[in-house]
């Protein structure tokens, strides 16, 4: 299913990008966040529209993808602060990271995947 899939990683490889720029954690962050409340905002609307099974179904698919996007946010918020995500790819291959990642983060798409996933990986963490 989703082997190889660390949130945390993923979250971090993508505000860091192939080159590093700081511009690009701010962009990525803001992304993120507006997965959470848009896409979560908009799956929430289609749901208590109404409109039939089609519609129903986009909406409960939103809002699991939103759902997604906050244990990325969450980590996103964390790396933002200066030095951390810095520490977070110290002696991390990040070409190899940015080939996994790009099509890993694919699994974004499956309705609330990534939030069970992140929680376990947070407490094995600790």
């Amino acid at each position: 299913m989703a082997r190889g899939l660390d949130v945390r990683r993923l979250a971090a490889i993508d505000m860091w990008g192939p080159a590093g720029a700081r511009w690009r954690r701010w962009i990525i962050l803001a992304e993120f966040l507006l997965g959470v409340f848009g896409g979560g905002a908009l799956g929430l609307d289609l749901l208590s529209s109404g409109g039939g099974a089609g519609r129903t179904a986009v909406g409960l698919w939103l809002t699991g993808v939103a759902a997604n996007y906050v244990p990325l946010s969450v980590h996103a918020l964390t790396l933002v602060r200066p030095g951390a995500l810095d520490a977070e790819i110290e002696g991390v291959d990040v070409p190899a990271e940015l080939r996994h990642y790009t099509t890993a983060q694919l699994w974004v798409a499956v309705p609330l995947l990534l939030v069970p996933l992140a929680a376990a990986q947070q407490r094995r963490r600790r």
